[in-house]
């Protein structure tokens, strides 16, 4: 098998929407408004408009909406499956019959209707993916009524199946615009280059001029612009009916699109008709070429990159799907600042602000089909499958980032169709698809993860390797990679890591081994065998930050890896695990669901970030005990070459930095704490900055006894609201460190709990970590005290007043 070797120039794409136009007075050069404001909802299953108007308990909303922002992650089971209607005035002062309107919705979740004017004018079959609809022959002077039907209920014809494990979210889940294009017009712009090097690189561009009238006289011309305003080379394209061709000479000395410096140009094709510029569209370019070395590493514009990822979801707390633009841009930078080059958009394609920044920030992109899980369908679904990878590729075609076209994810899994799971059929299905991405797309290459019989169809492949959460102990990492690097000519490792409850800590986690140790308070006894920890481990951050430790200090220092993906970077909803410590939570984030960081994001932060910075571990660790003159271990996550830590002022030394030792890089102490508050401060040493950060811990040298109560406490927050905190304590008052059974949160008067967010403040039902759980409320009566309430099975209640 030779290496997987190509050349591509790639640029943002949104097809019949594309780009925006520079001044110009021509009044046919396309407009693009967003319109996102002022909306009004009906959450009723109704057919028809008419039947839809005839109800009066519309409620006013902006975009991106969802109707199960809050219900997929409360406490009772299930979420709304079901259709809604949303509704706005679009106003048009002076409709062009020389003109094109349209409405471009960048994605409806997950079967839509739209009328207009009482006129079905189009929709969409599947979610997660961007569609127009030509509205010129409704609309009229002044205000136009847009109805939109969206239907989330289940549908086993449209992929992700039902058992896949993550929310399928329903509603008009992000942006949408009102286009205006004048009636000839560029669509379809693809760029690619035949061949890139550091000296010289080709570009061609490919598109459609829709409205094409021969009797015309029509001129093609390409510019090509560097980041700094330059332009680059001019040349005309030509126009063989209604395909438009354009090819730039050589590029001498291109400047090339990388992780470390994704350098992007600017690509504008223009259409000029009797010397008049008539429409225009603009897109970033990017110069790289990339290779999977045959059962070898992977390789950026000739250099070896090891591919450093993690796994996004498109939702977050208290929104659901229904994200901003500026909560998809922060969650891509958060990613890049943690120092990851690669991202694998799971299950499904994302908003095109992800693409947009993942071009920017310099991240590359495994883009994934929603086949997750449920096996082969029938026809109906196989042409909705297949005509959804289509639409991914087109879409997506032109973005640097991209380098890998996923067709799926544990499609064997829960067959949804009888005969579903049958290989036979599966393998001939997944055989069609890859053909077809290669036909669309033959410069990229295809991936599947954890679907073996299917292995030898894709080009990379991913097996299901999770050492130290689902099976075997997390030192049996480098094992299992050095199998499937020999078994796969291109392996990349895509999802490992585990759960972890913020807050929750242990003094002895599960060790690599898959033991736990006495914790110094007994006797040297037996350890005991941990045989599956997702099921019986603690679940503490102590054990995911040494699982990932462990698990990148074997990747960084394999010469022939290509690279692992951990997942996942933020918590996020799942309807099949509500009994986890956050209902409903998947809870394998490096950050939580509102994207704030775990002790394990700085763990790959100490691996991959260039920015120098200390973080001692941890900063929700704050309270330890244990017996007199019984050592505890501290770590600090750092990418300084040295670091000093001290106690209390005092220095315990200074160490050098080893990626090659464990934990913590060589970065760990082994410390005796005094009772009461200990003073915790490391400095690292750079040539440029001295990066510090300070802990203080709370060590007592008595261990608490059985809980007997819980107690509340406040404090206010900056934004107004209070943090109410619940206390397990035993018949002394001393917290019980050990307690982590699940306790109630109910708010009885004055005030609202932040619930349902799948935040360790934001969830009613959630269980204790280290002995203490809290939750965030808001004073809602000035004139009543607010009072809280918290309980579970042992205690029947424990209150709170705020006056």
């Amino acid at each position: 098998m030779k290496s997987i070797l190509y050349v591509i120039t790639l640029g943002f794409s949104m097809l019949l929407s594309l780009g925006s136009f520079a001044a110009n007075s021509n009044p046919l050069i396309r407009k693009r408004t967003n319109i996102n404001s002022d909306w009004e909802y009906l959450e009723r299953d109704v057919k028809s408009p008419k039947e839809a108007l005839s109800h009066f308990d519309w409620e006013e909303i902006d975009l991106p909406h969802t109707w199960n922002a809050l219900d997929a992650t409360d406490v009772t089971p299930g979420y709304r499956r079901s259709a809604s209607w949303y509704k706005k005035d679009i106003f048009i002062d002076k409709v062009n019959n020389k003109q094109i309107y349209q409405l471009y919705f960048e994605g409806v979740n997950i079967t839509s209707a739209v009328y207009v004017n009482g006129d079905y004018v189009g929709g969409h079959v599947g979610g997660y993916i961007g569609f127009s609809v030509d509205i010129s022959m409704v609309v009229h002077n002044g205000y136009n009524e847009v109805m939109v039907r969206v239907d989330n209920g289940y549908n086993p014809e449209v992929i992700p199946s039902q058992k896949s494990d993550f929310f399928i979210f329903g509603g008009i889940t992000r942006d949408v615009w009102l286009e205006v294009l004048p009636k000839q017009y560029l669509s379809d712009l693809k760029i690619e280059t035949p061949k890139v090097s550091d000296t010289m690189a080709l570009l061609r561009a490919n598109a459609f001029l829709k409205g094409y009238n021969k009797s015309k006289k029509q001129v093609i011309k390409a510019l090509l612009i560097d980041a700094e305003g330059n332009t680059v080379s001019v040349t005309k394209g030509k126009l063989k009916k209604n395909k438009v061709e354009v090819q730039f000479k050589a590029i001498r000395n291109p400047k090339l699109w990388d992780v470390e410096t994704p350098y992007l140009y600017t690509l504008k094709l223009q259409l000029e008709e009797n010397n008049k510029l008539t429409d225009e569209v603009v897109q970033k370019v990017g110069f790289r070429w990339f290779e999977f070395k045959d059962y070898g590493a992977f390789y950026l514009n000739g250099k070896r990159v090891l591919l450093r990822g993690t796994h996004r979801h498109e939702e977050h707390a208290g929104v659901g799907a229904a994200m901003s633009n500026a909560q998809h841009k922060a969650d891509m930078e958060l990613i890049k600042e943690m120092g990851a080059n690669f991202v694998r958009l799971a299950h499904y394609p994302q908003d095109p602000e992800v693409y947009k920044a993942c071009d920017e920030l310099g991240l590359l992109v495994w883009d994934e089909l929603p086949w997750c899980r449920g096996g082969v369908g029938n026809e109906a679904w196989k042409k909705n499958t297949k005509k959804m990878l289509q639409e991914i590729i087109n879409q997506n075609y032109n973005h640097p980032s991209i380098i890998l076209w996923s067709l799926g994810n544990e499609i064997y899994w829960l067959p949804d169709f009888e005969g579903g799971g049958d290989i036979g059929a599966m393998n001939a299905y997944l055989q069609e698809l890859n053909d077809y991405a290669h036909e669309l797309d033959p410069s990229r290459k295809t991936a599947i993860r954890k679907y073996y019989e299917g292995a030898h169809i894709v080009d990379v492949f991913s097996p299901s390797i999770w050492s130290g959460w689902y099976s075997g102990s997390y030192k049996s990492y480098q094992k299992a990679i050095d199998t499937y690097k020999a078994q796969y000519p291109h392996f990349l490792h895509a999802e490992y890591g585990g759960s972890s409850h913020v807050g929750r800590h242990t003094e002895n986690p599960i060790t690599g081994e898959g033991k736990i140790e006495s914790d110094g308070w007994e006797e040297a006894i037996v350890q005991t065998d941990v045989a599956n920890i997702a099921q019986i481990g603690d679940w503490s951050e102590n054990y995911i930050v040494d699982l990932f430790d462990w698990h990148l200090r074997i990747s960084e220092n394999d010469s022939t890896f290509v690279g692992n993906v951990q997942w996942a970077f933020k918590d996020f909803g799942t309807p099949l695990r509500p009994e986890n410590a956050i209902p409903y939570m998947n809870q394998k984030g490096l950050v939580d669901r509102a994207g704030n960081p775990k002790d394990a994001f700085y763990v790959f932060k100490s691996y991959w970030s260039t920015s120098p910075f200390v973080y001692i571990e941890s900063h929700t660790w704050t309270e330890r005990q244990g017996p007199k003159g019984k050592k505890r271990s501290v770590s600090v996550y750092s990418n300084c070459p040295e670091v000093e830590l001290f106690l209390n002022g005092e220095s315990l030394g200074v160490k050098q930095r080893d990626i090659k030792q464990f934990p913590a890089a060589g970065l760990s102490w082994d410390i005796n704490f005094k009772e009461g508050d200990n003073t915790l401060r490391a400095i690292g040493v750079t040539e440029t900055s001295n990066p510090e950060d300070e802990l203080t811990v709370n060590y007592r040298y008595v261990k608490s006894g059985k809980a007997r109560a819980l107690t509340l406490g406040y404090e206010q927050l900056e934004n107004g609201n209070y943090l109410v905190t619940a206390t397990a304590v035993d018949a002394d008052g001393l917290r019980c460190l050990d307690y982590e059974k699940r306790v109630y949160f109910q708010c009885l008067n004055g005030g609202e709990v932040m619930k349902s967010l799948g935040t360790p403040t934001g969830s009613e039902v959630i269980e204790m970590a280290n002995g203490r759980a809290s939750i965030e409320v808001k004073r809602v009566s000035k004139s009543k005290p607010l009072k809280m309430m918290v309980l579970n099975q042992s205690f029947k209640g424990t209150y709170l007043n705020i006056e």
